[in-house]
Protein backbone atom coordinates (compact mmCIF):
# COMPACT_ATOMS: atom_id res chain seq x y z
CA UNK A 1 0.00 0.00 0.00
CA UNK A 2 2.78 2.38 0.87
CA UNK A 3 4.11 2.09 -3.07
CA UNK A 4 1.27 2.92 -3.98
CA UNK A 5 1.05 6.33 -2.63
CA UNK A 6 3.32 8.30 -5.14
CA UNK A 7 0.50 6.67 -7.45
CA UNK A 8 -2.18 8.01 -5.73
CA UNK A 9 -0.34 11.80 -5.79
CA UNK A 10 0.03 11.56 -9.14
CA UNK A 11 -3.53 10.84 -9.58
CA UNK A 12 -4.54 13.44 -7.28
CA UNK A 13 -2.01 16.08 -9.34
CA UNK A 14 -3.57 15.29 -12.56
CA UNK A 15 -7.92 15.51 -11.25
CA UNK A 16 -6.66 18.80 -9.18
CA UNK A 17 -4.91 20.31 -12.17
CA UNK A 18 -1.70 20.40 -9.83
CA UNK A 19 1.53 19.34 -12.14
CA UNK A 20 2.86 22.31 -12.74
CA UNK A 21 3.48 24.68 -15.62
CA UNK A 22 4.85 21.32 -17.85
CA UNK A 23 2.15 18.35 -16.62
CA UNK A 24 4.19 15.85 -19.53
CA UNK A 25 7.59 16.64 -17.37
CA UNK A 26 6.17 16.57 -13.82
CA UNK A 27 4.68 12.69 -15.12
CA UNK A 28 7.99 11.44 -16.50
CA UNK A 29 10.05 12.61 -13.90
CA UNK A 30 7.88 11.56 -10.59
CA UNK A 31 7.37 8.02 -12.41
CA UNK A 32 11.28 7.97 -13.70
CA UNK A 33 12.48 8.68 -9.87
CA UNK A 34 9.89 6.50 -8.20
CA UNK A 35 10.86 3.58 -10.55
CA UNK A 36 14.37 4.05 -9.12
CA UNK A 37 13.74 4.16 -5.91
CA UNK A 38 11.44 1.10 -5.50
CA UNK A 39 14.47 -0.38 -8.02
CA UNK A 40 17.20 0.03 -5.47
CA UNK A 41 14.67 -0.76 -2.24
CA UNK A 42 14.48 -4.13 -3.92
CA UNK A 43 17.85 -4.31 -4.13
CA UNK A 44 18.68 -3.82 -0.44
CA UNK A 45 16.19 -6.57 1.02
CA UNK A 46 18.93 -8.88 0.07
CA UNK A 47 21.87 -7.18 2.12
CA UNK A 48 19.23 -5.54 4.86
CA UNK A 49 18.19 -9.58 5.00
CA UNK A 50 21.75 -10.36 5.84
CA UNK A 51 22.12 -7.63 8.38
CA UNK A 52 19.66 -8.00 10.31
CA UNK A 53 18.49 -11.65 10.43
CA UNK A 54 15.11 -10.77 9.13
CA UNK A 55 14.18 -13.54 6.49
CA UNK A 56 10.65 -12.35 6.58
CA UNK A 57 11.27 -9.56 4.40
CA UNK A 58 12.60 -11.92 1.32
CA UNK A 59 8.75 -12.16 0.89
CA UNK A 60 8.61 -8.16 0.29
CA UNK A 61 11.15 -8.77 -2.50
CA UNK A 62 8.96 -9.89 -4.97
CA UNK A 63 6.72 -6.99 -4.54
CA UNK A 64 8.72 -4.19 -4.78
CA UNK A 65 9.72 -5.77 -8.03
CA UNK A 66 6.66 -5.73 -9.62
CA UNK A 67 5.56 -2.11 -8.44
CA UNK A 68 9.27 -1.00 -9.76
CA UNK A 69 8.07 -2.63 -13.46
CA UNK A 70 4.64 -0.93 -13.00
CA UNK A 71 5.84 2.72 -12.14
CA UNK A 72 8.66 2.09 -14.98
CA UNK A 73 5.77 1.05 -17.62
CA UNK A 74 4.16 4.34 -16.23
CA UNK A 75 7.19 6.14 -17.29
CA UNK A 76 7.28 4.49 -20.49
CA UNK A 77 3.59 5.19 -21.55
CA UNK A 78 4.11 9.22 -20.46
CA UNK A 79 6.92 8.88 -22.67
CA UNK A 80 5.56 7.42 -25.57
CA UNK A 81 1.67 8.73 -25.26
CA UNK A 82 2.32 11.98 -23.43
CA UNK A 83 5.44 13.52 -25.17
CA UNK A 84 4.88 11.54 -28.82
CA UNK A 85 1.11 10.36 -28.63
CA UNK A 86 2.38 6.50 -29.84
CA UNK A 87 3.90 8.26 -33.12
CA UNK A 88 6.51 5.67 -33.79
CA UNK A 89 8.44 8.12 -36.30
CA UNK A 90 8.70 10.89 -33.87
CA UNK A 91 10.06 8.00 -30.83
CA UNK A 92 12.90 7.13 -33.30
CA UNK A 93 13.95 10.63 -34.01
CA UNK A 94 13.89 11.61 -30.27
CA UNK A 95 15.90 8.03 -29.55
CA UNK A 96 18.26 9.19 -31.83
CA UNK A 97 18.57 12.58 -31.06
CA UNK A 98 18.75 11.67 -27.20
CA UNK A 99 20.49 8.11 -27.07
CA UNK A 100 19.87 8.27 -23.46
CA UNK A 101 16.58 7.44 -24.52
CA UNK A 102 17.63 4.26 -25.78
CA UNK A 103 18.97 3.17 -22.68
CA UNK A 104 15.82 3.31 -20.77
CA UNK A 105 14.12 1.46 -23.45
CA UNK A 106 16.59 -0.91 -23.30
CA UNK A 107 15.89 -1.48 -18.96
CA UNK A 108 12.99 -1.71 -19.74
CA UNK A 109 12.67 -4.75 -22.44
CA UNK A 110 15.20 -6.62 -19.62
CA UNK A 111 12.84 -5.54 -17.36
CA UNK A 112 9.54 -7.77 -18.83
CA UNK A 113 10.69 -11.15 -18.59
CA UNK A 114 11.60 -10.31 -14.57
CA UNK A 115 8.16 -8.93 -14.25
CA UNK A 116 7.03 -11.40 -16.39
CA UNK A 117 8.43 -14.67 -14.29
CA UNK A 118 7.82 -13.19 -10.34
CA UNK A 119 5.49 -16.19 -9.89
CA UNK A 120 5.59 -19.11 -8.52
CA UNK A 121 4.70 -21.20 -12.27
CA UNK A 122 7.53 -19.38 -13.46
CA UNK A 123 9.94 -20.77 -10.54
CA UNK A 124 8.88 -24.06 -11.13
CA UNK A 125 8.92 -23.98 -14.61
CA UNK A 126 12.38 -22.18 -14.91
CA UNK A 127 14.02 -24.19 -12.06
CA UNK A 128 15.44 -22.51 -8.79
CA UNK A 129 18.86 -21.79 -10.24
CA UNK A 130 17.84 -20.82 -14.29
CA UNK A 131 15.50 -18.45 -12.29
CA UNK A 132 17.93 -17.28 -9.94
CA UNK A 133 20.10 -16.37 -13.21
CA UNK A 134 17.62 -14.79 -15.07
CA UNK A 135 16.60 -12.11 -11.82
CA UNK A 136 20.61 -11.18 -11.69
CA UNK A 137 20.23 -9.13 -14.46
CA UNK A 138 18.53 -6.78 -12.07
CA UNK A 139 21.45 -5.07 -11.26
CA UNK A 140 22.35 -4.30 -15.12
CA UNK A 141 18.55 -2.84 -15.13
CA UNK A 142 19.82 -0.64 -12.44
CA UNK A 143 23.35 0.20 -14.06
CA UNK A 144 21.09 1.15 -17.65
CA UNK A 145 18.65 3.18 -14.77
CA UNK A 146 21.36 5.27 -13.39
CA UNK A 147 23.11 5.90 -16.42
CA UNK A 148 19.86 6.72 -18.36
CA UNK A 149 19.45 9.65 -15.20
CA UNK A 150 22.83 11.11 -15.45
CA UNK A 151 22.56 11.57 -18.27
CA UNK A 152 19.47 13.45 -18.78
CA UNK A 153 20.21 15.46 -16.20
CA UNK A 154 22.18 18.77 -16.45
CA UNK A 155 25.49 19.18 -14.75
CA UNK A 156 24.58 21.84 -12.12
CA UNK A 157 21.24 19.50 -11.03
CA UNK A 158 23.72 15.88 -10.56
CA UNK A 159 23.32 15.51 -7.03
CA UNK A 160 20.50 12.50 -6.96
CA UNK A 161 21.59 10.79 -9.72
CA UNK A 162 25.24 10.48 -8.67
CA UNK A 163 23.50 9.60 -4.86
CA UNK A 164 21.82 6.56 -6.52
CA UNK A 165 24.94 5.69 -8.23
CA UNK A 166 26.70 5.43 -5.23
CA UNK A 167 24.08 3.64 -3.67
CA UNK A 168 24.00 1.14 -6.42
CA UNK A 169 27.84 0.87 -6.61
CA UNK A 170 27.37 0.27 -2.10
CA UNK A 171 24.90 -2.86 -3.32
CA UNK A 172 27.12 -3.81 -6.75
CA UNK A 173 30.04 -4.75 -3.95
CA UNK A 174 28.01 -6.18 -1.45
CA UNK A 175 26.69 -8.28 -4.24
CA UNK A 176 30.07 -9.62 -5.48
CA UNK A 177 31.36 -10.07 -2.15
CA UNK A 178 28.95 -12.19 -1.09
CA UNK A 179 28.93 -14.60 -4.36
CA UNK A 180 32.73 -14.90 -3.65
CA UNK A 181 32.22 -15.81 -0.12
CA UNK A 182 30.03 -18.52 -0.99
CA UNK A 183 32.01 -19.47 -4.14
CA UNK A 184 35.26 -20.48 -1.72
CA UNK A 185 35.04 -23.86 -0.69
CA UNK A 186 35.01 -24.61 2.80
CA UNK A 187 38.49 -26.26 3.92
CA UNK A 188 38.33 -29.82 5.55
CA UNK A 189 40.82 -30.48 7.56
CA UNK A 190 39.66 -33.33 9.63
CA UNK A 191 38.56 -36.78 7.28
CA UNK A 192 36.19 -38.67 9.42
CA UNK A 193 37.54 -42.10 9.62
CA UNK A 194 35.36 -45.34 9.62
CA UNK A 195 35.40 -46.55 13.20
CA UNK A 196 35.98 -50.37 14.35
CA UNK A 197 34.39 -52.22 16.21
CA UNK A 198 36.10 -55.84 15.20
CA UNK A 199 39.93 -56.59 15.29
CA UNK A 200 40.54 -57.99 11.28
CA UNK A 201 41.39 -61.68 11.43
CA UNK A 202 44.67 -62.57 10.22
CA UNK A 203 44.72 -63.70 6.97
Amino acid sequence: MLALLPFARLVFAALTNDLGPEPVEFVQRWTGTWTINLLLLTLCISPLRAATQWHWILRLRRTLGLFTFFYALLHLLSFIGFEHSFSLDEIARDIFKRPYVLLGFAAFVILIPLAATSNQFAIRRLGGRRWQELHRSIYLIAILGCLHYIWLTKAENLMWPVAYSVILGLLLRWRIRERKRKAVPVPQTLEAKPLRFFKQKPD
